[in-house]
């Protein structure tokens, strides 16, 4: 330096740091957990302070809660007059509230489906609801009877020696008295046993109400405490306790599995100020790490193998951070694949394993059309979503999950596509198209507003922005080149419009989606007097790419047999040139089904069938819809007589309503909520 200038220097003091490294150092709350573990303890069942209570809705008046407070704090183990240690059986308990829309809602009808699908029992049959008092339930009387209710409780109480006890019956309803005693009520339920994986479990659904009428509420320290001990408790009895020779044996299993265990929560608990797992012989090892010692070793050796920790000393070990997530996503997808592996062997197919493929949300390969082979619970079966097992047309097994609403529709031996989801048509994209056709394709901001004002009332008055939103939406579509904007402020709309709206919006979703292609499967559509998957695929500029094997080779076969009916019907010719088909089959095959539909329910509902035509305006009331194979169809009551006509999901919100429409070939125009009086609103 040039010279020596003391008084220039002015220290700037920021936070402590460890020796040795950026690690933060750990809180008093997480040293104290420490220690805690360390002492055998459970750091999550601390006892609060005399006179204070957990705060939260359900805490505070919640049932249960006083129950909870009468349960033992300490671990659970016991030693006989200085013997071997013996402790309470194990359970794994997962519960979910689920809100209700109505006790009649269709997620609530499907999932208890869902609970009594084939194959869940010890002989292979489909499960059967049992409640307190009757082996043999009623499902939808049991959600008659909350069709009012605001939530229900849905259970999985799994039993670690679930095989040990056999039936699960009487351990359930055992369980459900005990938690009636609990929380002061008599509870109305409704149960399940499900033997179709290695640890049988029991569903329980639970009405959100009380024996007196009022809403159930149940203490969030009961819902994750006080059902696993009341369950430990039973399985107890009825198996007596567990020995310390059978932990260790069970925990040894756990040592080369590929998921998060209980022997990596240990781990976890054991890193040090440092970040590292010591797990030399000493004092300062907790009670979990000496009595574990050999396990917890072996466990770090195998992560070490897989790339998640490394020793880095004698008996210590450093941990990648991303530990328990890989392990948890490890697992997961291990239980997917047993779950692809199981229902192909249940049907009696067999793929390469390499061949799976798990959609995790839309990416960027192209749609997957398949035939669908598997349907169930996804996850842990309380999650209110479904998983689809799909044999698909490129030769290999494709699992995917929807929503449980979603997927009510699909069945086994249906042809779904997996891809993006696909989008819904905008409101605002319907009002300019509307606009459009009334004005020689051409929409103008000036002429929406005067129709704006004229037609509907705005809860704001803010007519201007309404239609300025209108105006963004079509700045973004005339990036994507759908629409032209003219020099005098108006758009030029093209007649397909909305159709190109949608399927902007549908390459911009990240969200997977599942679309249903037909509900019936490939040996009843070739002689299906409908228009089919198969006929789309005749007629298909650019059909799907068929693999040699599995559905590929299926569909090819039924292919041929659905020409020869086309032929044979006189929909199809075969010439010099090749298969060709007429101009009309679509339209034809759609009009034979819609015409025997019609006739078939006019008889139940009284009243006379009309075929709709071509530019014929359809009024009437929308009573409901009618899943055919060509489509969904609305049906629309008018005096004496109704008529079938193409449904689309804007027109489910009139259900029950007056609805006016415009049909346009094999499509409808609905024209809801468009001017004052009875429709609904876009």
């Amino acid at each position: 330096m040039a010279r020596d200038d003391d008084t220039g220097f002015e220290p700037r003091l920021g936070r402590s740091r460890p020796r040795g490294g950026g690690r933060k150092p750990a809180s008093f709350l997480q040293r104290m957990t420490r220690e805690v573990t360390r002492a055998g303890g459970d750091p999550r069942r601390i006892s609060l302070a005399k006179g204070t209570s957990r705060t939260g809705r359900f805490n505070v008046r919640g049932r249960g809660r006083k129950a909870v407070a009468t349960f033992p704090r300490q671990s659970g183990w016991s030693r006989p007059e200085g013997g071997m240690r013996f402790r309470a059986r194990r359970l794994i308990v997962k519960a979910r509230v689920v809100k209700l829309r109505g006790g009649k809602s269709k997620a609530a009808y499907a999932h208890l489906r869902y609970l009594q699908r084939d194959g869940v029992t010890l002989d292979g049959e489909g499960g059967r609801l049992y409640s307190a008092n009757l082996d043999h339930e009623d499902g939808a009387v049991f959600l008659g009877r909350g069709q009012d209710d605001r939530h229900q409780f849905r259970l999985i109480v799994a039993p670690e020696d679930g095989t040990e006890l056999g039936d699960l019956r009487d351990f359930t309803r055992q369980l459900m008295e005990q938690m009636e005693h609990d929380l002061d009520t008599q509870l109305d339920w409704v149960a399940v046993d499900h033997h179709n994986t290695g640890h049988p479990h029991s569903h329980v659904v639970i009405r959100g109400m009380t024996d007196d009428g009022k809403i159930l509420n149940i203490a969030g320290d009961y819902i994750a405490h006080g059902i696993r001990h009341r369950a430990s408790e039973i399985a107890t009895l009825e198996l007596g306790p567990q020995s310390e020779w059978e932990v260790q044996q069970k925990l040894g299993r756990e040592v080369v599995q590929d998921r998060f265990t209980r022997l990596d929560r240990a781990i976890l608990q054991e890193v040090n100020d440092q970040g590292l797992v010591d797990l030399r012989i000493g004092e300062e090892q907790s009670y979990l790490g000496r009595a574990n010692r050999a396990l917890l070793i072996s466990r770090l050796k195998r992560l070490e193998r897989m790339g998640l920790a490394r020793e880095e000393a004698s008996a210590r070990w450093s941990l990648s951070g991303r530990l328990e997530k890989t392990l948890q996503e490890l697992g997961k997808r291990g239980d997917i694949i047993k779950t692809m592996h199981r229902v192909m062997a249940e049907q009696g197919l067999a793929r390469d394993p390499h061949g799976y493929v798990i959609h995790r949300g839309a990416d960027r390969q192209p749609p997957t059309v398949g035939k669908v082979v598997g349907k169930g619970l996804a996850g842990d079966e309380l999650t209110g979503r479904l998983h689809l097992v799909i044999d698909g047309a490129d030769g290999r097994v494709h699992y995917a999950e929807v929503t449980e609403t979603a997927g009510d529709g699909i069945t086994v031996g249906s042809i779904v596509e997996v891809g993006r989801a696909e989008a819904r048509s905008r409101p605002a994209d319907r009002n300019i198209a509307e606009q459009a056709r009334d004005n020689g394709g051409l929409y103008g901001p000036i002429m929406h507003l005067v129709a704006a004002r004229d037609s509907m009332r705005l809860p704001d008055g803010n007519y201007e922005g309404y239609v300025q939103a209108h105006v963004r939406r079509l700045e973004a579509l005339r990036r994507a080149g759908i629409v032209e904007r003219l020099g005098d402020g108006n758009w030029r709309i093209p007649k397909d419009f909305e159709d190109r709206a949608r399927d902007y919006d549908t390459g911009r979703s990240k969200q997977l989606g599942v679309r249903m292609l037909s509900l019936i499967d490939l040996d009843a559509q070739v002689t299906a007097n409908a228009a089919t998957w198969l006929d789309r695929e005749l007629v298909a500029d650019t059909p799907t790419p068929l693999r040699d094997g599995g559905f590929g080779r299926e569909a090819r076969d039924a292919l041929a047999r659905r020409r020869q009916w086309l032929i044979a019907q006189g929909l199809a010719d075969e010439t010099d040139a090749g298969f060709v088909t007429r101009r009309d089959m679509l339209a034809n095959l759609t009009r034979r089904e819609v015409e025997e539909t019609g006739k078939k329910l006019a008889g139940p509902h009284g009243l006379h069938f009309r075929m709709a035509e071509s530019g014929e305006r359809i009024s009437g009331t929308y009573r409901q819809s009618v899943q055919l194979v060509s489509g969904k169809y609305a049906l629309v009551e008018r005096s004496r007589e109704f008529t079938l006509v193409p449904w689309r999901p804007v027109i489910e919100k009139a259900l029950g309503r007056q609805v006016t429409g415009l049909v346009r070939g094999s499509g409808i125009s609905w024209d809801l909520g468009r001017k004052r009086g009875r429709g609904i609103g876009m």
